[in-house]
Order: C-alpha cells, then sequence, then structure tokens
C-alpha cells in the first residue's frame, strides 16, 4: 500500500515546490524590471549637488549623477576584497572626498585592482591630480554572499584592507562621518581604476523569466506524467 501512495505523495509535495520556484523568478523578474526603470529614470534626471545638508538616503538617491565639490583624503584609503571581474579576483578602492564645508564626507568608488602577485602587499593607490570636484552615480555598496562575522571591519593601517563596506564603521577608523552610500566614478573622470559600472544587476528580467518558464514548464510535465499513471492506474 505505501508504494502504490508513493507517486502521489511524491506528486504532491514536488508540484508546489516547482511552482514556488517558477513564481520566485517571476518576482525577480519584476524587482529586476524596477531596478532598469530607476536608473533610466535617474539618468535623464538633473545632476545634483552632493552637499552635507543632503539627505542620507541611499534608496532615493540611487543611481543618480552628482557632482561633489571638496577634495579627496588621499592617506586614508580602503581596499574592498574579494571583488570579482572578468573572472578575476581583485578590490574596489574607496577613497574620501571630504565636502567643501569640511563637516561630512562621501567614499568614492575609483574602480577595480586586480590582485598583486603578492596577496600580503597591497597595490599602491596614486593620484596625477588632487581634483576639487568629481562627477558620479549613487550606489549602494556591494553585497557580499555570505557575511562573516567581523568582515566589517577595516584592518590596520593604509591602505586599509576590508571585506564589507560598512560606512558606520569605516567613519569611526577615518575620526569623521560619511554618507551611507558610495558615489561610483564616472568612468570618464581621471585619477580611476577599471571602471565597469553595471547598468543592472548580473541576471536580467527576461534570463528570470526564462528560468520561471522552465520551473513551470516541469510543473506542467509533472502534472501530465502524474495524469498518465492515474489513469493506468484506473484501467
Amino acid at each position: 500500500m505505501a508504494f502504490k501512495t508513493l507517486p502521489t505523495a511524491a506528486y504532491w509535495l514536488v508540484l508546489p515546490v516547482l511552482l514556488a520556484l517558477g513564481n520566485w523568478q517571476l518576482n525577480r523578474a519584476d524587482e529586476k524590471q524596477q531596478v532598469l526603470a530607476l536608473q533610466a529614470q535617474q539618468a535623464n534626471s538633473a545632476e545634483l549637488a552632493l552637499s552635507a545638508s543632503t539627505q542620507d538616503d541611499v534608496q532615493g538617491l540611487r543611481y543618480k549623477k552628482v557632482r561633489l565639490r571638496g577634495h579627496y583624503d588621499v592617506a586614508h584609503q580602503f581596499l574592498l576584497d574579494n571583488q570579482i571581474h572578468a573572472g578575476k579576483a581583485g578590490y574596489f578602492v574607496l577613497t574620501p572626498f571630504v565636502l567643501d564645508d569640511g563637516s561630512k564626507a562621501v567614499l568614492v568608488n575609483r574602480g577595480w585592482l586586480p590582485l598583486t602577485a603578492n596577496r600580503s602587499v597591497l597595490p599602491a593607490l596614486v593620484f596625477a591630480a588632487a581634483p576639487t570636484a568629481v562627477a558620479g552615480r549613487v550606489n549602494q555598496f556591494p553585497s557580499v554572499g555570505l557575511k562573516l562575522a567581523g568582515a566589517e571591519q577595516p584592518g590596520e593601517g593604509w591602505p586599509s584592507l576590508v571585506q564589507l563596506a560598512d560606512s558606520a564603521v569605516l567613519a569611526k577608523k577615518l575620526g569623521y562621518p560619511l554618507f551611507s552610500f558610495q558615489i561610483e566614478l564616472d568612468p570618464q573622470a581621471p585619477d580611476g581604476y577599471l571602471r565597469d559600472w553595471h547598468t543592472s544587476t548580473l541576471m536580467l528580467p527576461e534570463q528570470h523569466r526564462a528560468y520561471a518558464l522552465q520551473w513551470f514548464g516541469l510543473a506542467f510535465t509533472l502534472t501530465v506524467l502524474f495524469i498518465v499513471y492515474r489513469l493506468k492506474k484506473t484501467k
């Protein structure tokens, strides 16, 4: 009897999982579509002059084009570790930019650098000039797949190696307040490294919908097989 009921039990266990996976992919597609729409909207909006009085709202400002006036704190820079580009490991270079009135700063992501041959030796971070105006766009800091305990704590010395960018923690090391977001340096600006800022997340909405179709297709196939099985059992 147990053997006879096994296919039915398996069907009712597996079907909800397949449908849930399909719906999850559709929800992810909607989320990615909203991100793309926000990027397009912000790309066509007027440039914002970021100041210490600007509201610290990463969601409201995300992808907004901004211009900063002030100076880089070139003596105190961070290297965000474990950043992958084109299959290679490296760092994002986060340099504090102190705004004109001196009361607040923001971390400017100046781009990606590959790992050095000796991982214990950090790359030298240099400036050809010291710009007093910087252009870029607002974005949240890169996320990590698995957050380990203490990952947000920066290393000793400068440049300081960090596994996870937490502006509140980094501000303590710097000794002055930071905005909670980063500025991705304009790709045409000088004094930067490799800047291939993504216009979207890694997977486009169409890819999520294709995966959803696969999950729903498996659910449909499973249902057809189950119906055939039941018809044979009733004969």
